[in-house]
Protein backbone atom coordinates (compact mmCIF):
# COMPACT_ATOMS: atom_id res chain seq x y z
CA UNK A 1 0.00 0.00 0.00
CA UNK A 2 1.39 3.13 -1.28
CA UNK A 3 1.80 6.17 1.90
CA UNK A 4 2.10 9.50 1.29
CA UNK A 5 1.71 12.97 3.04
CA UNK A 6 -1.07 15.10 0.78
CA UNK A 7 -3.22 13.29 -1.48
CA UNK A 8 -5.13 15.68 -3.77
CA UNK A 9 -8.49 14.89 -5.48
CA UNK A 10 -8.75 17.00 -8.23
CA UNK A 11 -6.69 17.20 -11.87
CA UNK A 12 -7.85 20.66 -12.41
CA UNK A 13 -6.20 23.83 -12.51
CA UNK A 14 -6.00 24.12 -8.50
CA UNK A 15 -5.34 20.50 -7.75
CA UNK A 16 -2.60 20.70 -9.99
CA UNK A 17 -0.52 23.87 -8.66
CA UNK A 18 -1.12 22.22 -5.28
CA UNK A 19 0.53 19.13 -6.34
CA UNK A 20 3.20 21.12 -7.37
CA UNK A 21 4.03 23.28 -4.50
CA UNK A 22 3.55 20.59 -2.53
CA UNK A 23 5.95 18.20 -4.10
CA UNK A 24 7.94 21.13 -4.59
CA UNK A 25 8.48 21.03 -0.96
CA UNK A 26 9.50 17.49 -0.58
CA UNK A 27 6.58 16.17 0.36
CA UNK A 28 5.03 13.07 -0.52
CA UNK A 29 2.20 14.04 -3.15
CA UNK A 30 -0.25 12.07 -4.58
CA UNK A 31 -2.36 13.59 -7.58
CA UNK A 32 -5.95 11.65 -8.13
CA UNK A 33 -8.20 12.81 -11.59
CA UNK A 34 -11.27 11.06 -12.56
CA UNK A 35 -10.86 12.28 -16.08
CA UNK A 36 -7.88 14.37 -18.32
CA UNK A 37 -5.89 16.29 -16.41
CA UNK A 38 -8.03 20.25 -17.23
CA UNK A 39 -10.56 17.93 -18.68
CA UNK A 40 -13.39 20.07 -17.67
CA UNK A 41 -13.68 23.76 -16.16
CA UNK A 42 -9.70 24.22 -16.10
CA UNK A 43 -9.76 24.04 -20.24
CA UNK A 44 -13.67 25.59 -20.55
CA UNK A 45 -12.29 29.29 -19.90
CA UNK A 46 -11.86 32.06 -21.42
CA UNK A 47 -8.36 31.54 -22.05
CA UNK A 48 -7.24 34.36 -19.84
CA UNK A 49 -4.79 35.84 -17.15
CA UNK A 50 -6.32 38.92 -15.92
CA UNK A 51 -7.12 40.82 -12.81
CA UNK A 52 -11.03 40.97 -13.71
CA UNK A 53 -11.61 44.93 -14.69
CA UNK A 54 -15.33 43.83 -14.15
CA UNK A 55 -15.07 43.04 -10.52
CA UNK A 56 -14.01 46.87 -9.60
CA UNK A 57 -17.19 47.72 -10.12
CA UNK A 58 -18.33 45.66 -7.26
CA UNK A 59 -15.55 46.50 -5.06
CA UNK A 60 -13.03 43.81 -5.42
CA UNK A 61 -10.19 45.66 -4.95
CA UNK A 62 -8.39 43.46 -3.02
CA UNK A 63 -9.07 40.57 -4.97
CA UNK A 64 -8.24 42.50 -8.30
CA UNK A 65 -5.10 43.46 -6.78
CA UNK A 66 -3.90 40.14 -6.17
CA UNK A 67 -4.88 38.89 -9.53
CA UNK A 68 -3.15 41.38 -11.45
CA UNK A 69 0.32 40.65 -9.30
CA UNK A 70 -0.19 36.70 -10.22
CA UNK A 71 -0.49 37.99 -14.18
CA UNK A 72 3.02 39.19 -13.26
CA UNK A 73 4.58 36.05 -11.78
CA UNK A 74 2.95 33.72 -14.15
CA UNK A 75 3.64 35.85 -17.12
CA UNK A 76 7.46 35.54 -15.91
CA UNK A 77 7.06 31.54 -15.22
CA UNK A 78 5.72 30.67 -18.47
CA UNK A 79 6.39 33.23 -21.37
CA UNK A 80 5.72 30.29 -23.97
CA UNK A 81 2.03 29.68 -23.13
CA UNK A 82 0.88 32.91 -21.49
CA UNK A 83 1.39 36.19 -23.98
CA UNK A 84 0.20 39.79 -23.46
CA UNK A 85 -3.07 40.61 -24.88
CA UNK A 86 -3.99 44.14 -25.95
CA UNK A 87 -7.71 44.82 -25.61
CA UNK A 88 -10.24 47.58 -27.39
CA UNK A 89 -13.25 48.70 -25.20
CA UNK A 90 -15.70 50.49 -27.53
CA UNK A 91 -17.62 52.46 -26.01
CA UNK A 92 -21.31 53.64 -27.54
CA UNK A 93 -23.04 56.98 -27.10
CA UNK A 94 -25.67 55.20 -24.80
CA UNK A 95 -23.52 52.41 -22.56
CA UNK A 96 -25.01 51.40 -19.40
CA UNK A 97 -21.64 52.75 -18.03
CA UNK A 98 -20.44 56.46 -18.82
CA UNK A 99 -17.15 56.71 -20.40
CA UNK A 100 -16.14 58.82 -17.02
CA UNK A 101 -16.69 55.24 -14.87
CA UNK A 102 -14.78 53.54 -18.06
CA UNK A 103 -12.19 55.54 -17.46
CA UNK A 104 -12.20 55.42 -14.10
CA UNK A 105 -12.05 51.98 -14.06
CA UNK A 106 -9.12 51.23 -16.13
CA UNK A 107 -7.45 54.34 -13.98
CA UNK A 108 -7.70 52.06 -11.01
CA UNK A 109 -6.66 48.79 -13.02
CA UNK A 110 -3.66 50.24 -13.53
CA UNK A 111 -3.12 51.87 -10.40
CA UNK A 112 -3.44 48.12 -8.49
CA UNK A 113 -1.25 46.66 -11.32
CA UNK A 114 1.40 48.42 -9.58
CA UNK A 115 3.59 49.43 -12.14
CA UNK A 116 3.75 45.91 -13.88
CA UNK A 117 5.61 44.75 -17.47
CA UNK A 118 2.34 45.53 -19.52
CA UNK A 119 1.69 48.97 -20.92
CA UNK A 120 -1.10 51.14 -19.12
CA UNK A 121 -4.20 51.59 -19.99
CA UNK A 122 -5.42 54.64 -23.06
CA UNK A 123 -8.41 56.28 -24.68
CA UNK A 124 -8.19 55.75 -28.30
CA UNK A 125 -10.40 56.88 -31.64
CA UNK A 126 -11.54 53.61 -32.91
CA UNK A 127 -11.21 55.47 -36.18
CA UNK A 128 -7.86 55.51 -36.35
CA UNK A 129 -6.93 52.69 -34.34
CA UNK A 130 -6.37 49.92 -36.02
CA UNK A 131 -9.14 47.63 -34.06
CA UNK A 132 -11.74 50.29 -34.84
CA UNK A 133 -12.06 48.94 -39.05
CA UNK A 134 -14.04 45.93 -37.57
CA UNK A 135 -16.36 48.31 -35.70
CA UNK A 136 -19.74 49.76 -36.82
CA UNK A 137 -19.42 53.27 -37.83
CA UNK A 138 -21.24 54.73 -34.43
CA UNK A 139 -18.37 53.62 -32.42
CA UNK A 140 -15.83 56.23 -32.48
CA UNK A 141 -14.35 56.60 -28.84
CA UNK A 142 -12.93 54.05 -27.05
CA UNK A 143 -10.28 52.80 -24.41
CA UNK A 144 -7.57 50.09 -24.78
CA UNK A 145 -5.46 48.29 -21.76
CA UNK A 146 -3.53 44.97 -21.28
CA UNK A 147 -3.78 41.53 -19.84
CA UNK A 148 -2.50 38.19 -20.90
CA UNK A 149 -4.06 35.36 -22.86
CA UNK A 150 -3.12 31.72 -21.91
CA UNK A 151 -3.39 28.15 -23.10
CA UNK A 152 -5.37 27.09 -20.10
CA UNK A 153 -5.46 23.25 -20.66
CA UNK A 154 -1.73 23.45 -20.83
CA UNK A 155 -0.96 25.54 -17.99
CA UNK A 156 -2.72 22.40 -15.63
CA UNK A 157 -0.68 19.92 -17.75
CA UNK A 158 2.66 21.46 -17.05
CA UNK A 159 1.89 22.30 -13.57
CA UNK A 160 1.32 17.95 -13.23
CA UNK A 161 4.22 17.82 -14.88
CA UNK A 162 6.50 19.70 -12.94
CA UNK A 163 4.84 18.22 -9.88
CA UNK A 164 5.67 14.56 -11.05
CA UNK A 165 9.20 15.77 -11.71
CA UNK A 166 9.47 16.52 -8.20
CA UNK A 167 8.39 13.29 -7.03
CA UNK A 168 4.73 13.29 -6.93
CA UNK A 169 2.62 10.01 -8.52
CA UNK A 170 -0.11 11.27 -10.73
CA UNK A 171 -2.93 9.02 -11.55
CA UNK A 172 -5.23 10.69 -14.49
CA UNK A 173 -8.71 9.00 -15.08
CA UNK A 174 -8.82 7.26 -11.82
CA UNK A 175 -11.36 8.50 -9.27
CA UNK A 176 -11.32 8.07 -5.98
CA UNK A 177 -14.39 5.98 -4.91
CA UNK A 178 -13.62 6.06 -0.86
CA UNK A 179 -12.36 8.17 1.18
CA UNK A 180 -12.38 7.14 5.08
CA UNK A 181 -10.68 8.85 7.78
CA UNK A 182 -8.88 7.93 10.76
CA UNK A 183 -7.19 10.06 13.52
CA UNK A 184 -3.85 10.09 11.49
CA UNK A 185 -4.35 9.44 8.46
CA UNK A 186 -6.53 8.39 5.12
CA UNK A 187 -7.48 5.73 3.02
CA UNK A 188 -8.33 6.04 -0.13
CA UNK A 189 -9.60 3.54 -2.64
CA UNK A 190 -8.72 4.53 -6.07
CA UNK A 191 -10.84 2.60 -8.39
CA UNK A 192 -8.77 -0.06 -11.12
CA UNK A 193 -5.48 0.66 -9.38
CA UNK A 194 -4.98 0.81 -5.69
CA UNK A 195 -5.35 1.56 -1.97
CA UNK A 196 -3.17 4.79 -0.62
CA UNK A 197 -2.80 5.94 2.64
CA UNK A 198 -2.17 9.91 3.30
CA UNK A 199 -1.61 12.09 6.25
CA UNK A 200 -3.74 15.02 4.41
CA UNK A 201 -6.29 15.09 1.79
CA UNK A 202 -7.02 17.85 -0.48
CA UNK A 203 -10.36 18.27 -2.00
CA UNK A 204 -9.82 20.09 -5.09
CA UNK A 205 -13.00 18.88 -7.30
CA UNK A 206 -14.17 21.97 -8.50
CA UNK A 207 -17.57 21.93 -9.17
CA UNK A 208 -17.76 18.35 -7.75
CA UNK A 209 -16.11 19.05 -4.47
CA UNK A 210 -19.71 18.29 -2.64
CA UNK A 211 -19.69 14.98 -4.62
CA UNK A 212 -15.88 14.16 -3.11
CA UNK A 213 -17.44 15.58 0.49
CA UNK A 214 -20.07 12.84 -0.20
CA UNK A 215 -17.74 9.81 -0.81
CA UNK A 216 -16.16 10.98 2.54
CA UNK A 217 -16.41 8.46 5.60
CA UNK A 218 -17.37 10.37 8.64
CA UNK A 219 -19.64 12.75 6.64
CA UNK A 220 -18.36 16.29 6.90
CA UNK A 221 -20.03 19.72 6.70
CA UNK A 222 -20.69 21.60 3.38
CA UNK A 223 -19.84 25.13 2.53
CA UNK A 224 -22.14 26.69 0.27
CA UNK A 225 -21.62 26.47 -3.63
CA UNK A 226 -22.73 28.03 -6.03
CA UNK A 227 -22.31 26.43 -10.19
CA UNK A 228 -22.54 29.05 -12.85
CA UNK A 229 -22.07 27.25 -16.40
CA UNK A 230 -20.19 30.08 -18.55
CA UNK A 231 -20.35 28.93 -22.90
CA UNK A 232 -18.16 30.02 -25.22
CA UNK A 233 -18.41 30.03 -29.39
CA UNK A 234 -15.73 29.92 -31.97
CA UNK A 235 -16.39 31.41 -35.29
CA UNK A 236 -13.82 32.03 -38.45
CA UNK A 237 -11.48 35.07 -37.80
CA UNK A 238 -13.37 38.21 -37.46
CA UNK A 239 -10.57 40.72 -38.34
CA UNK A 240 -7.03 40.53 -38.87
CA UNK A 241 -5.46 42.65 -36.76
CA UNK A 242 -3.84 41.25 -33.38
CA UNK A 243 -6.24 43.37 -30.88
CA UNK A 244 -9.10 41.74 -28.63
CA UNK A 245 -12.14 43.28 -27.82
CA UNK A 246 -14.11 43.72 -24.39
CA UNK A 247 -17.84 44.38 -25.36
CA UNK A 248 -20.29 46.02 -22.53
CA UNK A 249 -23.62 44.16 -23.42
CA UNK A 250 -26.85 45.74 -22.14
CA UNK A 251 -26.86 43.37 -19.54
CA UNK A 252 -24.12 45.50 -18.27
CA UNK A 253 -22.39 41.84 -18.80
CA UNK A 254 -19.03 42.13 -20.33
CA UNK A 255 -18.19 39.38 -23.90
CA UNK A 256 -14.47 39.26 -24.90
CA UNK A 257 -13.86 38.80 -28.24
CA UNK A 258 -10.50 37.20 -28.92
CA UNK A 259 -7.92 35.99 -31.66
CA UNK A 260 -7.53 32.55 -31.39
CA UNK A 261 -4.25 30.87 -32.91
CA UNK A 262 -4.49 31.59 -36.89
CA UNK A 263 -7.95 31.14 -37.77
CA UNK A 264 -10.38 31.54 -35.15
CA UNK A 265 -11.78 34.01 -33.19
CA UNK A 266 -13.42 32.97 -29.41
CA UNK A 267 -16.31 34.51 -27.99
CA UNK A 268 -17.36 34.36 -24.41
CA UNK A 269 -18.63 34.33 -21.84
CA UNK A 270 -22.06 33.74 -20.87
CA UNK A 271 -23.52 32.98 -16.98
CA UNK A 272 -26.24 30.96 -15.76
CA UNK A 273 -27.49 29.06 -12.71
CA UNK A 274 -26.34 25.55 -13.64
CA UNK A 275 -27.69 22.17 -12.10
CA UNK A 276 -26.71 18.61 -12.71
CA UNK A 277 -23.70 16.59 -13.94
CA UNK A 278 -20.69 19.18 -14.51
CA UNK A 279 -19.23 16.82 -17.40
CA UNK A 280 -22.39 17.24 -19.17
CA UNK A 281 -22.70 20.87 -19.40
CA UNK A 282 -23.37 22.56 -22.96
CA UNK A 283 -23.91 25.58 -25.06
CA UNK A 284 -27.36 26.15 -25.57
CA UNK A 285 -28.54 27.45 -28.08
CA UNK A 286 -30.07 30.30 -26.13
CA UNK A 287 -26.38 31.17 -25.13
CA UNK A 288 -25.28 31.10 -28.96
CA UNK A 289 -27.73 33.72 -29.90
CA UNK A 290 -26.71 35.96 -26.91
CA UNK A 291 -23.43 35.94 -27.90
CA UNK A 292 -23.78 35.91 -31.38
CA UNK A 293 -26.49 39.25 -30.32
CA UNK A 294 -23.82 40.48 -28.50
CA UNK A 295 -20.97 40.65 -31.30
CA UNK A 296 -23.28 42.03 -33.69
CA UNK A 297 -24.24 45.06 -31.95
CA UNK A 298 -20.71 46.16 -32.69
CA UNK A 299 -19.41 44.78 -35.50
CA UNK A 300 -19.43 45.35 -39.69
CA UNK A 301 -19.49 41.76 -40.21
CA UNK A 302 -22.70 40.30 -38.46
CA UNK A 303 -22.07 36.39 -37.11
CA UNK A 304 -25.22 33.68 -37.45
CA UNK A 305 -25.60 30.84 -35.27
CA UNK A 306 -24.32 28.53 -38.65
CA UNK A 307 -20.96 30.08 -38.17
CA UNK A 308 -19.87 29.05 -34.96
CA UNK A 309 -17.52 26.39 -35.81
CA UNK A 310 -16.98 25.13 -31.93
CA UNK A 311 -19.32 25.37 -28.35
CA UNK A 312 -17.82 24.76 -25.12
CA UNK A 313 -18.76 25.74 -21.58
CA UNK A 314 -17.60 24.68 -18.29
CA UNK A 315 -19.28 24.86 -15.07
CA UNK A 316 -17.43 27.56 -12.50
CA UNK A 317 -17.61 26.69 -8.43
CA UNK A 318 -18.01 29.89 -7.06
CA UNK A 319 -17.46 30.37 -3.47
CA UNK A 320 -20.48 32.75 -1.79
CA UNK A 321 -20.20 33.72 2.02
CA UNK A 322 -22.68 35.24 3.47
CA UNK A 323 -26.61 36.48 1.89
CA UNK A 324 -26.69 34.77 -1.66
CA UNK A 325 -26.33 37.25 -4.41
CA UNK A 326 -29.38 37.76 -7.08
CA UNK A 327 -27.11 37.81 -10.47
CA UNK A 328 -24.13 35.57 -10.78
CA UNK A 329 -22.00 38.28 -12.57
CA UNK A 330 -22.17 40.23 -9.11
CA UNK A 331 -20.16 37.01 -7.46
CA UNK A 332 -16.47 37.25 -7.54
CA UNK A 333 -13.69 34.54 -7.91
CA UNK A 334 -12.33 35.07 -4.48
CA UNK A 335 -11.46 31.54 -3.34
CA UNK A 336 -12.04 30.13 -0.11
CA UNK A 337 -9.91 27.58 1.58
CA UNK A 338 -11.71 25.09 4.34
CA UNK A 339 -9.69 23.30 6.37
CA UNK A 340 -10.97 20.45 8.90
CA UNK A 341 -9.19 18.96 12.11
CA UNK A 342 -11.62 16.46 12.81
CA UNK A 343 -9.00 13.46 12.54
CA UNK A 344 -6.90 13.70 10.11
CA UNK A 345 -6.77 17.00 8.46
CA UNK A 346 -9.00 17.39 4.87
CA UNK A 347 -8.60 20.71 3.35
CA UNK A 348 -11.16 21.81 0.82
CA UNK A 349 -10.90 23.86 -1.74
CA UNK A 350 -14.28 26.40 -2.65
CA UNK A 351 -13.58 28.72 -5.99
CA UNK A 352 -10.83 30.47 -7.66
CA UNK A 353 -9.61 30.89 -10.52
CA UNK A 354 -6.94 30.18 -13.61
CA UNK A 355 -4.61 33.73 -12.60
CA UNK A 356 -4.64 33.01 -8.39
CA UNK A 357 -4.15 29.26 -8.73
CA UNK A 358 -0.59 30.03 -7.80
CA UNK A 359 -1.24 32.04 -4.63
CA UNK A 360 -4.12 29.48 -3.54
CA UNK A 361 -1.92 26.44 -3.85
CA UNK A 362 0.91 28.65 -1.88
CA UNK A 363 -1.95 29.20 0.74
CA UNK A 364 -3.00 25.42 0.77
CA UNK A 365 -0.03 24.19 1.30
CA UNK A 366 0.80 26.61 3.95
CA UNK A 367 -1.81 25.41 6.19
CA UNK A 368 -0.79 21.76 5.78
CA UNK A 369 2.35 22.33 6.62
CA UNK A 370 2.50 22.38 10.55
CA UNK A 371 0.96 18.70 9.92
CA UNK A 372 4.29 17.67 9.17
CA UNK A 373 6.69 20.31 10.99
CA UNK A 374 7.72 21.22 7.87
CA UNK A 375 9.47 24.73 7.66
CA UNK A 376 10.21 25.21 4.25
CA UNK A 377 9.57 27.99 2.77
CA UNK A 378 7.09 28.82 -0.52
CA UNK A 379 9.08 28.82 -3.81
CA UNK A 380 7.02 28.68 -6.65
CA UNK A 381 6.20 32.76 -7.22
CA UNK A 382 9.89 32.94 -9.07
CA UNK A 383 10.11 29.48 -10.56
CA UNK A 384 9.66 28.65 -13.93
CA UNK A 385 7.05 26.09 -15.25
CA UNK A 386 8.24 23.39 -17.53
CA UNK A 387 9.88 25.45 -21.15
CA UNK A 388 9.57 28.52 -19.03
CA UNK A 389 13.29 29.31 -19.38
CA UNK A 390 13.63 30.20 -23.14
CA UNK A 391 17.32 32.09 -22.77
CA UNK A 392 15.44 35.17 -24.11
CA UNK A 393 12.06 36.97 -25.11
CA UNK A 394 9.50 34.82 -27.50
CA UNK A 395 9.60 36.91 -30.36
CA UNK A 396 14.07 35.71 -29.95
CA UNK A 397 13.55 31.62 -29.01
CA UNK A 398 10.34 31.42 -32.12
CA UNK A 399 13.45 32.84 -34.56
CA UNK A 400 16.06 30.92 -32.88
CA UNK A 401 13.36 27.65 -33.40
CA UNK A 402 12.63 28.40 -36.63
CA UNK A 403 16.71 28.75 -37.91
CA UNK A 404 17.31 25.49 -36.35
CA UNK A 405 14.25 23.63 -37.53
CA UNK A 406 14.86 25.32 -41.33
CA UNK A 407 13.32 22.48 -43.17
CA UNK A 408 10.35 22.87 -41.23
CA UNK A 409 7.44 25.20 -42.23
CA UNK A 410 7.52 28.25 -39.82
CA UNK A 411 3.60 27.45 -38.80
CA UNK A 412 5.28 23.96 -37.42
CA UNK A 413 7.93 25.91 -35.45
CA UNK A 414 5.97 28.90 -34.26
CA UNK A 415 3.59 26.54 -32.80
CA UNK A 416 6.09 24.27 -31.35
CA UNK A 417 7.75 27.38 -29.28
CA UNK A 418 4.74 28.70 -27.96
CA UNK A 419 3.17 25.38 -26.90
CA UNK A 420 6.60 23.66 -25.55
CA UNK A 421 8.74 26.55 -25.13
CA UNK A 422 12.58 25.07 -24.07
CA UNK A 423 10.93 21.46 -23.91
CA UNK A 424 10.74 20.63 -27.51
CA UNK A 425 14.34 19.85 -27.75
CA UNK A 426 12.62 16.60 -25.75
CA UNK A 427 10.94 15.15 -28.75
CA UNK A 428 12.50 16.98 -31.30
CA UNK A 429 16.10 17.09 -30.67
CA UNK A 430 18.34 15.61 -33.25
CA UNK A 431 16.08 15.10 -36.03
CA UNK A 432 17.66 17.21 -39.08
CA UNK A 433 14.64 16.09 -41.68
CA UNK A 434 10.86 16.20 -41.85
CA UNK A 435 11.74 12.26 -42.63
CA UNK A 436 12.96 12.06 -38.88
CA UNK A 437 9.26 13.26 -37.14
CA UNK A 438 7.66 10.00 -38.26
CA UNK A 439 3.81 9.85 -39.44
CA UNK A 440 1.84 12.78 -39.73
CA UNK A 441 -1.47 13.45 -38.25
CA UNK A 442 -2.34 16.51 -40.21
CA UNK A 443 -0.96 19.80 -38.78
CA UNK A 444 2.19 19.23 -38.35
CA UNK A 445 1.52 16.88 -35.30
CA UNK A 446 4.09 14.27 -36.24
CA UNK A 447 4.78 10.68 -34.63
CA UNK A 448 7.34 12.36 -32.68
CA UNK A 449 5.81 14.83 -30.81
CA UNK A 450 2.24 12.14 -30.26
CA UNK A 451 4.98 9.81 -28.23
CA UNK A 452 6.31 12.22 -25.92
CA UNK A 453 2.74 13.34 -25.07
CA UNK A 454 1.81 10.12 -24.29
CA UNK A 455 5.26 9.96 -22.33
CA UNK A 456 5.67 12.95 -20.68
CA UNK A 457 2.37 14.63 -20.50
CA UNK A 458 -0.25 12.37 -19.48
CA UNK A 459 -1.93 12.01 -23.03
CA UNK A 460 -3.91 9.17 -23.51
CA UNK A 461 -6.63 9.98 -26.04
CA UNK A 462 -6.60 11.91 -29.61
CA UNK A 463 -8.77 14.43 -27.68
CA UNK A 464 -6.23 14.85 -25.09
CA UNK A 465 -3.73 15.76 -28.01
CA UNK A 466 -5.72 17.98 -30.11
CA UNK A 467 -7.82 20.15 -27.50
CA UNK A 468 -5.75 20.19 -24.31
CA UNK A 469 -1.82 19.55 -25.45
CA UNK A 470 -1.89 20.79 -28.61
CA UNK A 471 -5.00 23.64 -30.37
CA UNK A 472 -4.89 21.56 -33.34
CA UNK A 473 -8.44 20.31 -32.70
CA UNK A 474 -10.29 22.73 -34.73
CA UNK A 475 -8.33 22.15 -37.73
CA UNK A 476 -8.20 18.18 -37.92
CA UNK A 477 -10.04 16.13 -40.56
CA UNK A 478 -12.35 13.61 -38.84
CA UNK A 479 -9.66 11.12 -40.96
CA UNK A 480 -6.78 12.47 -39.49
CA UNK A 481 -8.86 12.11 -36.03
CA UNK A 482 -9.10 8.61 -36.86
CA UNK A 483 -5.61 7.91 -37.63
CA UNK A 484 -4.35 9.44 -34.52
CA UNK A 485 -6.89 7.37 -32.68
CA UNK A 486 -5.94 4.01 -34.16
CA UNK A 487 -2.36 4.97 -33.99
CA UNK A 488 -2.71 5.67 -30.15
CA UNK A 489 -4.85 2.06 -29.52
CA UNK A 490 -1.95 0.18 -30.85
Amino acid sequence: MAIYDIAVIGGGINGAGIARDAAGRGLRVALCEQDDLGGHTSSASSKMIHGGLRYLEYGAFGMVRDALREREALLRAAPHIIRPLRLVIPHAANAARPRWMVRLGLFLYDLLGCGGSLPGSRAVNLRRHPAGAALRSEFVHGFSYHDCRVQDARLVVLNAVDAAERGADVFTRTRCTAAVRGAAEWRLDLAGRQTITARCLVNAGGPWVHRVLDGVTPRTPRLSLRLVAGGHIMVNRLAEHPHSYLLQNDDRRVVFVMPWEERWTLIGTTEREFRGDPAEVRTSDAEVDYLCAAVNRYFRRAIRPEDVVRRFAGVRPLFEAGRKKKNASAVTREYHLDLNRGGAPLLSVYGGKLTTYRKLAEEAVNMLCPAFNLAVRPWTRGARLPGGDLGGDVEWFRRKVAREFSFLPESVTARWARTYGSRLYRFANGINDVAGLGEDFGGGLSRREVDHLRAEEFAVTADDILHRRTALGLGASKAAVDRLQKYLAR
